[in-house]
């Protein structure tokens, strides 16, 4: 039976993004089933152990020590937690960082973590300005705002707009992703232009959902140049976890994929 795939071998990239950066899938890493292997999860039931050493894995391939790859504890809001070059690097414990949705940073001590299972990562970058961004971007996350509460915070740190690009990461593609009429309400009270990124779904009074398009179209009108890679985790069972796939399938465990990004080199260290 052949290995599983070294971390360098799947980790996903966009020519979009200049910076150091990676989605993740979910090979490489060290855990067991049904959480194999590289489950990046601190929430799971997991051997931490096992999540220590997949998170230490990624980490080392942003060129950071395992306790500068910062995460969140993701609730689904449009809140950002932004870390400034020249302060101390956080010290959050594993499992504890702040009640968040997004983080940007100016400092390349550290690279930032976003865990998902079909939502969408999303990952910024201002190469000119040395400023990036990641955000958790589930349909909640996306219709209230949390990619346009990344680009400002960005633009707080000395991003400029016209130079940030963005690009969606791995996440449930629309043929997949079927929703009741409540979910769509909820989008379009928040965002009425939305109705373009659901068509009807083969169950009467049901809609699929276009999450990645969804976030690429808020992400333009915002003035950001966003692109999505098209992946859908859903359907790809090898390389990817997924929620959708795991309730379809009558619950169990589940991991969780991480996408990654970390500022250009300075001195600080």
């Amino acid at each position: 039976m052949p290995s599983d795939p070294t971390l360098a071998d799947t980790m996903l990239r966009s020519d979009a993004l200049p910076l150091r950066h990676g989605f993740c899938t979910r090979q490489g890493g060290v855990s067991q089933a049904p959480f194999d292997s590289l489950n990046c999860s601190l929430n799971s039931r997991d051997d931490p152990a096992a999540v220590a050493e997949n998170r230490a894995r990624v980490a080392a391939a942003m060129g950071v020590a395992p306790d500068r790859l910062l995460g969140l504890t993701q609730t689904h809001s449009a809140d950002v937690v932004t870390i400034r070059r020249g302060g101390a690097v956080p010290a959050w414990q594993p499992g504890q960082g702040p009640r968040a949705d997004a983080l940007v940073s100016d400092d390349s001590r550290v690279a930032l973590g976003i865990i998902t299972a079909d939502c969408a990562p999303v990952l910024f970058a201002d190469a000119a300005h040395g400023v990036v961004g990641a955000a958790h971007a589930g349909w909640r996350g996306a219709a209230t705002g949390v990619l346009e509460a990344t680009v400002e915070a960005m633009v707080a740190l000395g991003a400029e707009r016209a130079d940030i690009a963005a690009c969606v990461g791995p996440c449930i593609a629309q043929a997949g992703y079927e929703v009741g009429p409540d979910m769509r309400d909820a989008v379009l009270a928040e965002d009425p232009k939305a109705a373009a990124f659901f068509v009807d779904a083969d169950r009467p009074g049901h809609f699929r959902f276009d999450l990645a398009g969804f976030c690429v179209a808020r992400l333009g009108t915002a003035g950001i140049a966003a692109r999505a890679l098209g992946v859908d985790t859903l359907t790809d069972v090898r390389r990817f976890y997924s929620h959708r796939r795991r309730t379809l399938a009558g619950g169990g465990e589940i991991g969780h994929q991480i996408s990654v990004i970390r500022a250009a080199d300075q001195d600080a260290s």
